[in-house]
């Protein structure tokens, strides 16, 4: 009689090579589940250059100078506004009005021409998004940007991908806050659970806050 075609071990080697195959795609597929998810592709933390070296810290953290002196529009207009030039030299006219860092803000000023800011939080052309109307419920700015007010270049703190919006428009109660605070850096919610559960409750009832998951929200 002749022996077997394939020695025993090739039993090996086919299950080897058929799990190989099951798992290389599955790797794959997560592997750019990971990536895209990653800083890599959201942009978050990733510095950015501006024609100005505007440091935050100072102005929203020395100073305390409220987001909406600057973002105007952040109340009543679906872009949160970027300060005007007149905006800037409201205080500069008088404070650093020599200093070579404000040089371009001068020039911008007496020549009608924007700054070129550089631009770091973008959304896609397909997503809607109404800053006023989730000022108006009570989503704090701190929540989207992160403590700016510890943020010498402003850099994007959070995601902004569909996940990540969709997670608060499932359950948006944890990320109210009372008006008063909307754009408090350092708020925080009561520390008991309870406390914290009802103020949310409450608030959700004033606002009028509901979860919005359908897809014409932000799709339009």
């Amino acid at each position: 009689m002749s022996g077997p075609l394939f020695p025993r071990w090739t039993n090996t080697v086919s299950r080897a090579s058929a799990a190989a195959l099951l798992a290389i795609p599955a790797i794959a597929l997560g592997g750019l589940m990971a990536y895209v998810r990653s800083p890599f592709v959201t942009n978050q933390n990733r510095p950015i250059e501006q024609p100005i070296e505007f440091d935050h810290r100072h102005h929203a953290g020395d100073e305390q100078i409220d987001c909406r002196y600057c973002h105007f529009s952040v109340e009543k207009s679906p872009s949160a506004g970027i300060p005007s030039t007149t905006v800037c030299m409201s205080c500069h006219a008088q404070v650093w009005n020599k200093s070579p860092y404000l040089t371009l803000v001068r020039q911008a000023y007496f020549t009608d021409q924007p700054i070129p800011w550089v631009r770091v939080h973008n959304l896609p052309d397909f997503v809607y998004f109404n800053h006023a109307i989730h000022v108006a419920k009570g989503v704090g700015c701190v929540t989207c940007h992160g403590r700016v007010d510890q943020m010498a270049a402003i850099e994007q703190y959070q995601p902004l991908t569909m996940q990540w919006c969709l997670d608060c428009h499932r359950n948006p109660k944890p990320n109210l806050r009372p008006q008063e605070f909307i754009t408090s850096m350092t708020w925080q919610p009561p520390e008991k659970h309870e406390e914290a559960a009802q103020l949310a409750d409450s608030l959700a009832e004033q606002y009028d806050v509901h979860s919005r998951t359908s897809c014409t929200t932000c799709h339009r």
